[in-house]
């Protein structure tokens, strides 16, 4: 009896593991398969435009982080190309290798004859190197840095003078003014903050702007807190990821820069204002974590782009699929 019985429980323990590690294989299939092909697309609509003004369209693409090898993810961003977006933002990170450049320039070919506008990411500077995935648990005093010694230099400036001759606007440090539709728009931006190469260019920007746009790749509440200052109505950030892997019930872990959790990504106010619902995953749940409800208005708009890709050395996404966004401006 107690042989048998011993033979029983020994038996359940193995089925048991067996299920656990069957378990455990799916999921991680799973995070790999949405990070490599489970694309999304989001859609916003804002009301911050003057009355009278006529709707405009702007695609936010961010974090490609391509590799010669991704001509699945490469397509389907030239096939955004069919929404006939009025501004295209690239909010950087768009290069994951050295070979990174001629998949980059194929990805964004299609979008060179509308206006566009763009920063960098580290990983437009720098390659990616491997960490420790606990580190991003980390609080940010306590992370190690990389020195830029370590790093595989990319081909940055190669890639954005390619990009000023295609004609778009090198917003890196600087600022530039475009008409569209007849809505005058006031853009500014910082380089990478994530890498202290932000530097804000200007202390006001034009008062007769109807429109003004803030680009970062890391959105850092320094660089927000800058344009907010600036009277910007939206800024444009990607760098989170969305947290790339977010929990059920409860969202995403980290942001990778000094933003709560519960602002990894999505349509939100700043510096007051909690994320928009129609941000969140919708697949399987929505996050929970919330800042509280009870907020005044806030001055301006931040849209968080949980972007396409994801470091190589950490492909995987969970209940945090790859997007790119088409937000609509409207007239208020």
């Amino acid at each position: 009896m107690s042989s048998s019985h011993g033979t029983s429980a020994t038996t359940w323990a193995l089925r048991g593991l067996g299920a656990v590690t069957a378990l455990g294989a799916a999921v991680s299939l799973g995070a790999i398969v949405e990070a490599r092909a489970g694309f999304i697309r989001r859609e916003h609509t804002l009301p911050i435009l003057p009355a009278g003004s006529k709707d405009l369209s702007i695609l936010h693409l961010s974090d490609f982080h391509l590799l010669p090898s991704m001509k699945l993810k490469s397509r389907w961003i030239q096939n955004l190309r069919a929404l006939e977006p009025d501004l295209v933002i690239n909010t950087g990170d768009n290069m994951a290798s050295r070979q990174s450049f001629a998949l980059v320039m194929e990805t964004l070919e299609p979008f060179f004859d509308l206006p566009g506008a763009f920063v960098f990411g580290s990983n437009d500077y720098y390659g990616p190197t491997w960490k420790n995935p606990l580190r991003y648990l980390l609080p940010e005093a306590r992370r190690s840095a990389t020195s830029d010694e370590d790093r595989q230099l990319l081909p940055a400036e190669t890639l954005a003078a390619s990009m000023r001759a295609a004609g778009w606007h090198d917003l890196r440090n600087a600022t530039a003014s475009l008409t569209i539709k007849g809505s005058r728009i006031a853009m500014v931006g910082v380089d990478d903050p994530h890498i202290h190469y932000d530097e804000l260019p200007v202390t006001e920007l034009p008062s007769h702007a109807d429109l003004r746009l803030g680009l970062t790749h890391a959105p850092y509440s320094r660089a927000l807190n800058d344009f907010d200052a600036l009277g910007v109505d939206l800024v444009l950030a990607g760098h989170t990821h969305g947290g790339q892997v977010n929990l059920p019930g409860y969202g995403a872990l980290v942001t990778n820069c000094d933003l709560p959790s519960w602002r990894a990504s999505g349509l939100q106010g700043w510096p007051l204002g909690h994320p928009d619902p129609a941000s969140t995953p919708a697949v399987p749940w929505p996050p929970l974590r919330r800042s509280p409800e009870a907020l005044p208005a806030s001055r301006m708009w931040v849209h968080i782009s949980a972007g396409l890709g994801t470091s190589p050395y950490a492909p995987i996404r969970l209940f945090r699929r790859p997007e790119a966004s088409l937000l609509t401006l409207t007239a208020r």
